[in-house]
């Protein structure tokens, strides 16, 4: 685990370290056949990195039935963190319909893991297996360590690619303000100030209007 925490933390995206996230499910978490990380925005599910077809069928239905274990994990209303289906062949009162279906998709057990750190809900890593039974105490420990990894290494790359397009945007504004400035003998207050107008004049965001006077070297 150790290991595989100084892995993610290496990844140079965040679509790296999520893909990173979900190998290592697999590879370390007994009985565990498919993984992926959905995300919930208010209804609606997107699934990230999956290892396998099953995982986003999975996340299609449960968006679709609005229930399941990782549809709950994901959901900050809840307070808990794990979720687990052992035996999908017995009946499961909790999530009736989604255990119905993803019998049928050819689930046999499944965990999903709450990805959060102290000050933000990030989404849940689920695991799948093909099989009944497959997920002992000890795989639910290791797939809680890896999400507790996991959450760490997610928002660290997420606020990695934050910060990246953050100065990508600065120096796209500054360059269009240079553009303007040397056409129009413009200040430098005063370039950024024709900027902001027209992109509240015209509803666009500020950044791509910097853009398009980067490329047509003028606002059109």
């Amino acid at each position: 685990m150790a290991s595989m925490a100084r892995d993610l933390l290496a990844q140079e995206s965040v679509d790296a370290t999520l893909e990173h996230i979900t190998r290592a499910a697999t590879d370390h978490v007994a009985g565990c056949d498919a993984a992926g990380i959905l995300l919930l925005h208010g209804k609606r599910v997107e699934t990230l990195a999956p290892t396998h077809d099953l995982v986003v069928e999975s996340d299609r239905l449960q968006e679709r039935l609005a229930e399941g274990p990782c549809f709950d994990a994901a959901r900050t209303s809840t307070e808990e963190r794990v979720f687990r289906i052992a035996d999908f062949t017995a009946d499961q009162p909790r999530w009736p319909a989604y255990a119905a279906q993803a019998r049928e998709l050819g689930v046999g057990s499944m965990m999903g893991f709450l990805l959060y750190t102290e000050d933000e809900d990030l989404g849940a890593l689920d695991l799948y297996s093909h099989h009944p039974g497959s997920f002992t105490d000890d795989s639910e420990t290791a797939g809680w360590l890896l999400a507790s990894h996991a959450a760490i290494a997610f928002s660290s790359a997420r606020s990695h690619a934050q910060m990246e397009q953050a100065m990508t945007t600065r120096h796209v504004i500054g360059e269009a303000m240079g553009i303007l400035m040397g056409g129009h003998r413009l200040t430098e207050e005063q370039a950024f100030e024709v900027l902001r107008r027209y992109s509240q004049e015209k509803n666009i965001k500020l950044r791509e209007v910097a853009r398009r006077v980067c490329e047509e070297g003028r606002l059109t």
